[in-house]
């Protein structure tokens, strides 16, 4: 997603930034998990959306 909610461009879906609150609202949706569950595997793997997708499914 894009840095900023103003900014109509194409979001980047590679990275997830729970620091911005459209951003919590489209992945916590998008992975069918709650905000906590979201910040917890990105402060485990980072900010990839791969790599959170990967770990939230082996959890």
């Amino acid at each position: 997603m894009t840095d900023s909610a103003a900014n109509r461009g194409e979001p980047d879906r590679s990275r997830i930034n729970v620091n911005q609150a459209h951003e919590l609202r489209y992945w916590t949706a998008a992975l069918d998990v709650t905000e906590e569950e979201l910040r917890a595997a990105v402060r485990a793997v980072g900010t990839s959306a791969e790599e959170v997708r990967e770990y939230l499914r082996s959890s």
